[in-house]
């Protein structure tokens, strides 16, 4: 397992193959997929470990396993991806924790951890966090995070048009 990054509770690694089974408990819980407006089938599961695999191969990053130090336990991901916006590829903050680690400042700690990977280990200069809009919890992080609203997009997805915040921040903005 290739760690990324470490912060003060957290342990960001690259996840494996076994993660499968703690990667669900994030993924198929209703209620923390609510912004996605479903939980996830095995199938969807694996699927999207399998895209964080390639990511690592073919980016050089992805979604992360955050592993709480005290526990040793993955208690979420955490990481940077390639998103769409608008027909332009960005590079795209992103957290997902298990609900029960909800509310205690995981995800800030990891994302704020990863904007500074961003810059200081990929070099680059604005990365970006994709919000839906009806998910103020995750926007507040994104604030924490110092980043600002700078646009808006529709995502269709499931079947739906979801509408999403587009947060961003700059390597040397104050």
């Amino acid at each position: 397992m290739k760690t990324i990054l470490e912060t003060q509770r957290l342990i960001l690694r690259e996840m494996t193959p076994s993660d499968l089974s703690a990667i669900c408990r994030v993924l198929q819980d209703k209620e923390t997929m609510y912004a996605y407006e479903h939980a996830f089938s095995d199938e969807e599961a694996q699927a999207w470990l399998n895209n964080q695999l390639r990511r690592y191969r073919e980016d050089g990053f992805g979604l992360w396993a955050a592993v709480s130090k005290e526990s040793g336990e993955i208690i979420g991901q955490c990481g940077i991806t390639l998103q769409d916006v608008n027909g332009e590829w960005v590079p795209e903050v992103g957290y997902l924790f298990e609900r029960a680690h909800w509310h205690k400042g995981y995800a800030t700690e990891a994302a704020v951890a990863c904007k500074e990977y961003a810059f200081q280990v990929l070099g680059l200069e604005k990365v970006y966090t994709i919000i839906r809009d009806n998910n103020f919890a995750s926007q507040k992080v994104a604030e924490r995070n110092g980043m600002h609203v700078c646009g808006k997009i529709v995502k269709h997805y499931y079947g739906m048009d979801m509408p999403h915040i587009i947060y961003c921040a700059e390597r040397n903005a104050n």
